[in-house]
């Protein structure tokens, strides 16, 4: 899909589009990632705690690799080095498949046959990511955006104002599903309401933030109702 396709939502339709991160919301993956990264860094000489996972959740693999040079004094390697090397022991793990959040594939389809966009929206770079969505299947999105390919990724808003421009959408009356405060801060500083699903960090209850325990029961009529006062 290209910046001018021409927009999807009808006139009527109070809900134009719904967006969707991937890790930890769609699918459960963080503990994939921290076992990446903890490889990661034994092979360097150095030791990934739980505390270094949390301060890293929802992060790009850049600003990871950045993080484990400095915990590991490797500095003969690029962040760009140590991106790669996650991204080689994230994709051997995903080998097995990666396990939905329940509810995942039912809200996907749901918002499908509805005919309301979908966009996936996610910090892991392209060439992962129909690996990792596999059991939904990266057809089933009207569009993606991944992490690689925007200016400046989550906690920044470009990643959810460039999937809105791509879908000819106001993020305004668009909601977003993410799991991290990273995630939640670039969805809701876009200006979506954002649906807080935690997985793996609490995430304090903010305006235009709705927390929820999961996504088993998101019908239609709720999704309107949150961006029926804007």
């Amino acid at each position: 899909m290209t910046e001018t396709s021409t927009p999807h939502p009808t006139p009527e339709r109070r809900l134009q589009a719904v967006f969707l991160d991937m890790d930890g919301t769609l699918i459960e993956s963080e503990h994939l990632w921290n076992e990446a990264e903890a490889a990661t860094v034994a092979d360097l000489g150095g030791e990934w705690t739980e505390r270094d996972h949390e301060a890293n959740v929802g992060n790009a693999a850049e600003p990871v690799g950045r993080y484990i040079i400095e915990l590991t004094g490797a500095h003969h390697l690029t962040p760009r080095d140590v991106a790669d090397l996650l991204y080689a022991r994230f994709r051997a793990k995903l080998a097995g498949g990666a396990r939905l959040r329940p509810g995942a594939k039912e809200l996907v389809r749901m918002l499908s046959a509805a005919g309301v966009p979908v966009s996936l929206v996610t910090s892991t770079e392209r060439e992962l990511i129909a690996d990792a969505i596999d059991g939904i299947g990266l057809e089933s999105f009207d569009d993606s955006v991944a992490g690689d390919e925007v200016e400046a990724n989550k906690p920044h808003p470009d990643p959810y104002l460039r999937a809105a421009r791509r879908l000819g959408v106001d993020p305004r009356r668009c909601v977003a599903f993410e799991d991290s405060p990273v995630g939640v801060a670039s969805a809701s500083g876009a200006g979506c309401l954002t649906v807080a699903v935690p997985d793996h960090l609490p995430i304090e209850p903010r305006e235009g933030v709705v927390l929820r325990d999961g996504l088993v029961g998101v019908d239609l009529e709720w999704l309107e109702s949150l961006v029926a006062d804007r």
